[in-house]
């Protein structure tokens, strides 16, 4: 059972002021990585509201707490415990799994809000179920491959200019697992995104009818 929106609401608040934390840990601690995650993350908490104040796309507490876990739980991983230099990440076996695949959903949940508002938006237009759930697949899968290259192009800028890597690559083993549990979180949303997401695409097929009216 869900907790109730105004629990959602406040553990999302909870989540965006460890993130505060977060940040003034890693300037504290003097770690660029840290910084530039929670930084980053920090932006990604406020994308909701703006979505819904400029765009009108309805963001509930469910989907805003969604997004934030998934930020908080990447961030929280390249920080670790007090005390410790050790992170979640290079500790704890399961943890790069679990945000991957959370992360991955989240992408997921864009490709389907904006694949079905194309759907319902343009006449010409008609894709069944079935090729929406692949799509969502293989729109995370080639996310997943860009944001693999990615890391594994910081790393050698990093290696190259003496400088401690943002993001950390692994190895290829890593590299494939991440892609299986990327594709885990897609499939999740391509089978009962639906139910979470019909608010958002139908506001952004609306926005749509208004551009083109």
């Amino acid at each position: 059972m869900l907790p109730s929106e105004q629990r959602q609401r406040q553990l999302t608040y909870l989540m965006e002021i460890g993130l505060i934390g977060m940040l003034f840990i890693g300037i504290d601690r003097g770690n660029g990585g840290i910084v530039i995650n929670t930084v980053v993350a920090l932006l990604v908490t406020q994308l909701p509201a703006v979505l819904e104040r400029d765009y009108g796309i309805p963001m509930d507490a469910r989907l805003t707490l969604w997004i934030t876990s998934a930020v908080f739980l990447h961030a929280f991983g390249t920080v670790g415990l007090p005390g410790s230099t050790a992170t979640f990440y290079s500790q704890v076996w399961w943890w790069d799994h679990v945000t991957h695949a959370l992360s991955a959903s989240v992408v997921a949940a864009v490709g389907y809000t904006t694949v079905r508002a194309v759907h319902e938006h343009a006449e010409g237009i008609h894709i069944p179920r079935r090729f929406a759930a692949v799509f969502i697949l293989l729109f995370v899968l080639a996310f997943g491959v860009l944001w693999e290259v990615l890391e594994f192009a910081i790393a050698l800028a990093a290696a190259a200019l003496g400088v401690e890597a943002v993001l950390t690559q692994y190895g290829l083993q890593d590299t494939m697992l991440d892609l299986v549990f990327n594709s885990i979180g897609g499939l999740l949303v391509a089978l009962w995104g639906g139910a979470y997401l019909a608010g958002a695409s139908s506001a952004l097929r609306d926005l749509l009818d208004h551009r083109d009216g």
